[in-house]
């Protein structure tokens, strides 16, 4: 089988040029386009599920429960029937919760409306880890101690040898000197 040349520079542009190109196909339509009119009815026949009280549990049940306790899934009732929530406690605190089921079950219909939950179902077990920020405040940056007091404190530790023993004892040095001061 003959093999035939390559066309040169010039016949490449004259056959690109009496070709017609197809044009460039269309992108897809966004996803969220087409799965917003799903998720709309799912959402309607399901419920939001326990994403809406996982964001703002803390503030539904308080804190002293919220540190014990955290929503599990919310399953729908049958025929129009109020839901159910089921809760993961942590261990002995069960029976506690158990006592103050009224108490969250008024503040779970407060937040989702009235009559949406029903039933309060209580599972022991290990809750997920609650981020540092929730649990404690950010702590307040202390306020330096003056030169004298400084100076004072280098004085009294300046036999000591460096490392982290004196690291540790100017640390606790500051601490107490602050807490006198305030006084």
């Amino acid at each position: 089988m003959p093999t035939r040349p390559l066309p040169d520079l010039e016949e490449t542009r004259r056959i690109l040029a009496s070709r017609r190109t197809r044009p460039a196909p269309r992108p897809p339509p966004p996803a969220g386009r087409g799965l917003s009119k799903l998720i709309r009815e799912l959402d309607a026949r399901f419920g939001q599920g326990p994403g809406a009280l996982q964001a703002r549990w803390r503030e539904i049940v308080g804190e002293q429960i919220a540190r014990r306790t955290e929503p599990v899934k919310l399953v729908k009732g049958r025929n129009g029937a109020g839901a159910a929530l089921e809760i993961r406690v942590a261990g002995p605190a069960a029976a506690l919760i158990q006592h103050q089921a009224p108490e969250i079950l008024a503040r779970v219909n407060l937040f989702l409306g009235s009559g949406a939950v029903e039933r309060l179902r209580i599972v022991q077990g290990p809750l997920r880890p609650a981020p540092a920020s929730a649990t404690q405040p950010p702590r307040k940056r202390e306020a330096p101690l003056d030169a004298a007091q400084e100076a004072e404190l280098s004085q009294g530790l300046a036999l000591a040898p460096d490392g982290p023993l004196k690291s540790a004892l100017l640390a606790l040095g500051r601490g107490v000197m602050r807490n006198a001061s305030r006084r």
